[in-house]
């Protein structure tokens, strides 16, 4: 018979209980983020619950127990005196601050796309068979570009493009870049943006995707970028000087068989940009908190994607750069390196 350490059960749990809360805090998260209640907090704050469901337009009996469930997760601040809610700035940078590089409420929009999709990737765990992007959530493809596109805005034309070689000042005389994967196309817009001279087309797959992407441009008043529906391989055009991949190229079915289309649709000086979730090339040193929560997504979203799609090479969210680089080789780079990184992304740049 197996003896219980009753010390390490009792962290065991300790820790069991912190994730449940967690767990169940998710979607009050994408409720407080859809009605405004955070935007509401940190504007007018400190708030009683029913001062903060006039100002939102909600039931004040629904927004007291948010309040509380919130206060209990130490996302937003209760003052027991005055009984009002608040949100220090810190909580205002990560909760109610959509421009701010810290705000994290995207990624709660992909564990609520994780919850209801959990039948469909039980079911595959049983077949082996994959699950096609296009076919959760909705609320996964909102979450996704929320969750990146603070990181793309705060870093992309600041760090990222500028570690690259040359690209910069490519960028700035004018070229011609593809964002392949574009998604809603928010790496795409903030390249744009900073570089009126350069053109700019993100292609997707993703049919719905790109829609929304162009609107988004179409909002932006940005002449220099369009958007295309298109998957890795076959995507058009050619002499391009920068081709991108944002958080997309552990997704695909055939990672290899993108690059190697890349490589045959730029310039023989072109670069090639993968943008990629961080990771170290040991499962033993992915085990921390990033690696977790990237290890979970690749579960239940990168891995089913790959799977779904021929090929079905499944690099996983966390495939580290020593697995990425053998990818690019194969597909016909002969250079590669990193060029830079942060606590949640990789960005890597090979050259034919």
């Amino acid at each position: 018979m197996t003896t219980i350490d009753e010390s390490k059960l009792g962290a065991l749990l300790h820790q069991m209980l912190a994730d449940m809360g967690a767990a169940a805090a998710a979607p009050l998260v994408v409720i407080g983020d859809r009605l405004g209640l955070y935007k509401a907090l940190a504007a007018h704050g400190p708030l009683a619950p029913e001062s903060l469901a006039e100002r939102t337009g909600t039931h004040p009996r629904y927004v007291r127990e948010w309040c509380a469930a919130q206060a209990a997760s130490g996302y937003i601040t209760y003052d027991a005196a005055a009984e009002r809610f608040s949100l220090t700035p810190e909580q205002r940078a990560v909760f109610a601050d959509e421009e701010s590089p810290t705000c994290m409420t995207g990624g709660y929009y992909a564990i609520a796309s994780m919850c209801v999709d959990e039948p469909k990737i039980t079911d595959a765990f049983k077949s082996g068979e994959g699950l096609g992007w296009g076919e959760h959530s909705d609320c996964l493809f909102c979450g996704t570009e929320k969750f990146f596109r603070p990181g793309y805005k705060a870093s992309l034309v600041s760090d990222w493009l500028p570690s690259l070689e040359g690209v910069v000042e490519k960028l700035e005389r004018g070229a011609e870049v593809a964002d392949v994967g574009c998604g809603h196309g928010a790496s795409t817009l903030v390249m744009g943006e900073a570089f009126p001279n350069s053109t700019f087309v993100g292609f997707d797959y993703h049919a719905p995707s790109i829609e929304c992407a162009r609107e988004r441009a179409k909002d932006a008043g940005l002449a220099n970028v369009r958007f295309e529906t298109a998957n890795a391989k076959d995507y058009p055009g050619t002499g391009y000087d920068l081709i991108a991949f944002f958080d997309c190229l552990h997704d695909m079915g055939d990672p290899v068989g993108g690059l190697a289309h890349a490589k045959s649709a730029m310039k023989p000086d072109g670069t090639l940009m993968l943008v990629e979730p961080f990771a170290n090339d040991k499962l033993s040193d992915n085990l921390n908190p990033i690696g977790r929560m990237y290890y979970a997504f690749s579960t239940m979203i990168c891995t089913p994607a790959s799977l779904s799609q021929e090929v079905g090479l499944a690099l996983g969210a966390q495939a580290g750069p020593k697995r990425l680089e053998d990818v690019a080789r194969e597909a016909g780079f002969t250079s590669f390196r990193t060029a830079a990184t942060t606590p949640f992304n990789l960005v890597l740049e090979a050259r034919p």
